[in-house]
């Protein structure tokens, strides 16, 4: 397998293992599909769930891994920095399924994106389907014209890990940026100017 153009992908997954054992297979395959393609993972720190299947395939698997909490691993100061850490940290983002935690991380770099902070790809990974009724919320909000077409593309959706990894490789931005990354005042993310967040 050729070297991936990401050293290190931020995974958003839930702290639960879901009541499917599909779930938990996609977390253990993506976490081989990082080790494949030599990609680090930054997550969110926690051992149990998804999470920590995602963690433990990846670190049974020779790659480096960042966890990034409030109070243990990578210790950082409250919900909001940990997030700008985390995302600081990444070339990409995918989120396995999980719960409100999940969405509220995803929906944040999805509007960073949206507002020009990044231009790192994200990716859903599907996993039976588990993403279909936000998809599909999110196709009305275009439809109905609180979402611009182009931004609908922030988002990149696979079944399978491999496929979701090879999608977000191949991803180039279409979006208009609401704001552009000069005018963004990154210390709202606890970081200076300089803080290469954006890259």
């Amino acid at each position: 397998m050729k070297q991936s153009k990401f050293r290190r992908i931020c995974v958003f997954c839930g702290s639960s293992p879901g009541n499917k054992s599909s779930y938990k297979d996609a977390a253990l395959e993506l976490g081989r599909e990082l080790v494949s393609r030599n990609i680090d993972l930054v997550y969110g720190g926690g051992s149990i769930g998804l999470m920590g299947l995602v963690s433990q395939a990846v670190y049974d698997g020779g790659r480096h891994i960042t966890g990034v909490t409030v109070g243990e691993v990578k210790a950082v100061a409250d919900m909001h920095q940990r997030k700008a850490e985390m995302a600081r940290h990444s070339d990409a983002f995918i989120a396995l399924p999980g719960g409100y935690g999940t969405l509220e991380e995803l929906l944040e770099v999805i509007a960073w994106a949206q507002l020009g902070i990044h231009d790192k790809p994200v990716g859903l990974l599907n996993v039976n389907g588990y993403y279909n009724s936000l998809l599909t919320f999110i196709d009305k909000a275009v439809e109905e014209g609180f979402i611009i077409p182009s931004a609908r593309h922030i988002i990149i959706s696979a079944p399978t890990a491999r496929e979701l990894v090879k999608k977000l490789e191949e991803y180039t931005p279409v979006h208009e940026r609401v704001a552009s990354k000069q005018n963004w005042e990154m210390e709202q993310l606890g970081y200076s100017p300089k803080s290469d967040i954006s890259r």
